[in-house]
């Protein structure tokens, strides 16, 4: 049986407050760069290119439960001896967070804000190779929880060196 007394509706209050929550407040390009140094030969029909994707992903805290996300991207294709392109998107997102316990705090920022911003990112960079010449790039979505993993595995051992 629900409790209906107010002790029950103030409890309910209590704990709503408690939720986590996220506000984006702005998404913006911080810096986006697209480098075609060998058209129109890159443009040329020819073999599969290698293509090589990086993700980075940092925070900077702003005061007030707020936080600036830094997704950084960067996309480079290849044949043999000839770069095709070169893309470079640095995407930044301003957040508010709220109803995070500290402990909890640095893993939500790092992943759940970049999942937010890489949609908005994904396209950016798929606009920019097809405006370029090419096919759009559309990057496999990325599983920032497991980034996020790896990154404080690697980082490990450098805070035990020191």
């Amino acid at each position: 049986m629900t409790d209906t007394t107010d002790g029950g509706a103030a409890a309910q209050a209590q704990n709503a407050g408690a939720v986590p929550g996220m506000s984006i407040l702005a998404q913006y390009i911080k810096d986006l760069s697209f480098e075609n140094p060998n058209a129109p030969r890159s443009l040329q029909q020819g073999d599969q290119p290698k293509l090589d994707i990086s993700v980075n992903v940092t925070a900077q805290p702003m005061g007030d439960g707020q936080f600036e996300v830094v997704l950084a991207l960067n996309a480079k294709a290849e044949r043999p001896g000839l770069l095709m392109f070169n893309v470079e998107l640095i995407y930044g997102g301003y957040f508010r967070i709220t109803g995070v316990p500290e402990e909890h705090l640095h893993p939500f920022v790092m992943i759940e804000c970049p999942r937010m911003l890489f949609p908005f990112a994904r396209q950016i960079l798929g606009d920019a190779t097809r405006n370029g010449g090419f096919p759009p790039l559309m990057l496999d979505p990325i599983d920032f929880a497991q980034l996020y993993r790896q990154n404080m595995t690697a980082q490990e051992p450098a805070n035990k060196a020191n």
